[in-house]
């Protein structure tokens, strides 16, 4: 296991297919990043869910995901399950993001995910954003789709305790759902814990990354 640190993290860009993945599968990360790093600035894109109830649940879960951080929200009114059929209005959408930011670090949706929006979405990433480094959340779901991730951040048990409060506590048209609860949350993030020898953890899959073996 090999620790590597980002410094110089000052804008973060994340993106959600539907309001709640960013907290479901980032949302620990978040409150990590921005409790470190008051001010930080945090552009935040989710594809569907506008106009209804699920957006204002998601402004306010990601406020509260990220304390002290400059936040900008955007939810827009794509089709839930039907990205494949709205692409061009997803890369439009996208690309409209990389207007408004130019981040240190990406956070999205992983290309492995059995969910169409979130693998399509997780497909249009890197043709946008092809610079910055770019994390994949995970979430867990009945496809039973979880793989084998490459980076982990390692998460307190306070903060792993909070995300599963927020999530509760904000989003509250998901409680009735099956998985939605506090033994798969924190069941998923105490397994990741495991594999990177820590209590909690969140995991993320990363693409390209290059070494600087010469630098300072």
């Amino acid at each position: 296991m090999t620790s590597a640190r980002l410094t110089g993290l000052a804008k973060v860009a994340v993106l959600g297919a539907h309001c709640d993945d960013l907290a479901i599968g980032a949302g620990g990360t978040l409150l990590t990043l921005c409790e470190a790093r008051p001010g930080v600035e945090i552009e935040a894109l989710v594809l569907s869910g506008g106009g209804t109830e699920r957006e204002d649940e998601e402004r306010a879960a990601l406020a509260a995901f990220c304390p002290g951080a400059r936040l900008g929200v955007t939810v827009l009114k794509l089709r839930d399950g039907r990205l494949p059929a709205q692409w061009e209005e997803a890369k439009e959408a996208v690309t409209a993001l990389r207007t408004r930011i130019e981040p240190d670090l990406v956070i999205g949706p992983h290309p492995g995910d059995a969910h169409q929006d979130h693998r399509g979405l997780a497909k249009l990433i890197p043709t946008v954003f092809r610079g910055p480094p770019a994390l994949g959340y995970e979430i867990v779901k009945w496809d039973g789709d979880l793989g084998r991730p490459s980076v982990y951040h390692p998460l307190s048990p306070a903060t792993a305790e909070r995300k599963v409060a927020l999530l509760h506590e904000h989003y509250p048209s998901q409680r009735h759902r099956p998985w939605y609860d506090r033994e798969a949350f924190l069941g998923l993030a105490r397994i990741r814990g495991i594999e990177c020898r820590t209590r909690y953890a969140e995991a993320f899959h990363s693409g390209k990354l290059t070494l600087d073996l010469a630098g300072d």
